[in-house]
């Protein structure tokens, strides 16, 4: 007689990044490789993230789809670029790159919509969780706004970063509060 085997498979953790302003300098609506700027320390970061046994997945609002200042195919050009690089200098593998182009109040068209992916909504966190077999109490959110500290929290997300900002004048609660994705790797 054997042993049971199981033919589930193993539950990973994620650590759910969020793009401009913690990943890059958000200059406001980045779309191209050449308008990109990786934060001091983030590469460095995200392969400490990977050796600890992270998956990396970035979760990001990017209504500027939605307004039409860029397409969806220059936001897949740049994911790929910034996945290409990183993995190039070193061997950081990306997991995946999750996106909400919509915005409730100032899109066009299809894209002007309340919808279940934009932060605050934990819609791109549960889709990532389904693709790949992501156990969220065991995982991270780092975040840089109040709506992605409350996407981590509606997601059930374990433990939530929030990367204050000297202009911060509204401390997000129930989270650790650092001053870059590097304090949150070194802290692991």
């Amino acid at each position: 007689m054997g042993l049971p085997v199981s033919t589930r498979r193993r539950m990973a953790v994620a650590a759910f990044l969020d793009r401009d302003g913690v990943i890059n300098v958000d200059h406001g609506y980045v779309s191209r490789w050449e308008d990109f700027d990786f934060l001091p320390g983030v590469p460095e970061a995200l392969l400490s993230l990977q050796k600890a046994g992270y998956q990396l997945i970035v979760i990001s609002n990017q209504s500027g789809i939605g307004r039409g200042f860029y397409s969806e195919r220059d936001l897949e050009e740049l994911n790929l670029r910034i996945a290409h690089h990183l993995y190039e200098q070193l061997a950081i593998e990306m997991t995946g790159f999750y996106h909400c182009p919509h915005h409730p109040t100032d899109a066009l068209g299809d894209y002007l919509m309340q919808c279940e992916c934009r932060k605050p909504a934990p819609g791109m966190i549960l889709r990532a969780e389904k693709d790949h077999n992501i156990d969220l109490a065991g995982s991270l959110l780092v975040g840089d706004k109040r709506s992605d500290i409350e996407a981590g929290k509606a997601a059930g997300v374990g433990r939530l970063f929030h990367v204050s900002t000297v202009t911060e004048m509204d401390p997000v609660g129930d989270c650790f509060a650092v001053n870059s994705l590097q304090e949150v790797a070194d802290s692991l």
